[in-house]
């Protein structure tokens, strides 16, 4: 039998990593992180990791401790270390994956930055990269030299909403003209699962002098459910834009679904929209800034846990991503 695969957490997604062990049957590696008091940081293993194949957690945004710089860093330092310490392989598997929506110019000059952190993962020695609903998955997959893989939380929304919807007349909207494609791809597997067609519209946005003046909606939502889907949900604006002009247009109940909950301050403020019912999102960010429980009451988390613990299955067995897993036996 082959050895296991070597897992680590790193502490700021510790709460993920634990439900990846449980979902493997294999206790996380032992690492410790020190700050020192001038803002540097170490994180080492406290494990072997000669020939070992590494998988290393770490999701990749700002919260009440660490900003999305220092969660990078520590990332970097620390995939450096295992190579350093003769890791065979190093897998990161970064659910939300930072800087992922700067994939193209819009100005003269621009950065393109997406691509800087590839390059950065890469010169630490990333062997394999694994993301979640990255904002534009073509710009990702270029990003990187390295093997890639993109995992997509479109089944566990379907699971999430079957029951839901199972009577009613449904439509999935994309709150943009860049999200079609994700919407519709929800929206088949969403039809599948219920045995009928969902429908499909989406919101372009209406420009008066380079300013937003208001979103035009293509499709037909009056009476019907709707279940808005995107990929992350930051201030909120997109969304209460999205809820106001359906609210508006006659549809019935509104759902939202978005794999990554970054919840910035504002959005309390703008989703307290009594016409919003619930907002599905995943467990790929924990989400803090919500005091509001005009808001907060209306967030329903699912785990991808069981997701990242197939991808490291597959990876660590040389499998098929889209092939059903055998799970990776206890060490």
């Amino acid at each position: 039998m082959s050895e296991p695969p070597c897992i680590f957490a790193l502490n700021s997604t510790r709460a993920l990593g634990e439900r990846i062990s449980q979902q493997l049957g294999i206790a996380l590696c032992p690492h410790e992180e020190h700050e020192f008091e001038d803002g540097e940081q170490k994180c080492r293993a406290l494990t072997s990791v000669r020939g070992r194949d590494v998988f290393v957690v770490q999701s990749l945004y700002s919260d009440a401790r660490q900003s999305v710089h220092d969660k990078l860093c520590r990332l970097l330092f620390f995939v450096s270390s295992l190579k350093d310490a003769a890791a065979h392989r190093v897998t990161a598997l970064v659910p939300y994956l930072c800087y992922a929506r700067e994939d193209r110019k819009t100005h003269p000059r621009d950065p393109l930055t997406g691509r800087y952190v590839g390059q950065l993962l890469e010169a630490a020695g990333v062997d394999h990269m694994v993301a979640l609903d990255v904002h534009n998955p073509a710009a990702f997959q270029n990003a990187f030299r390295c093997p890639t893989d993109h995992l997509e939380a479109g089944g566990l929304f379907v699971a999430h909403f079957v029951p839901l919807l199972a009577t009613d007349d449904v439509v999935v909207v994309s709150p943009d003209i860049g999200g079609i494609k994700r919407a519709e791809q929800f929206g088949r597997l969403l039809s599948e699962a219920l045995g009928r067609r969902a429908a499909s519209a989406f919101l372009a946005k209406e420009r008066a002098d380079g300013l937003v003046s208001g979103h035009r909606l293509v499709g037909e939502v009056k009476g019907r459910t709707v279940v808005v889907v995107d990929d992350l949900i930051s201030t909120g604006a997109t969304l209460a834009h999205a809820v106001e002009t359906l609210h508006d247009a006659g549809a019935g109940r509104i759902f939202a679904a978005a794999s990554h909950a970054l919840f910035t301050s504002k959005a309390n403020d703008v989703l307290a929209d009594p016409a919003l019912r619930q907002i599905l999102a995943t467990d790929s960010v924990v989400t803090s800034h919500l005091t509001d429980p005009r808001v907060k009451d209306k967030l329903v988390t699912t785990t991808i846990a069981g997701l990242l613990a197939d991808a490291i299955s597959a990876i660590h067995g040389h499998h098929s991503m889209s092939a059903p897993v055998d799970r990776c036996p206890p060490g």
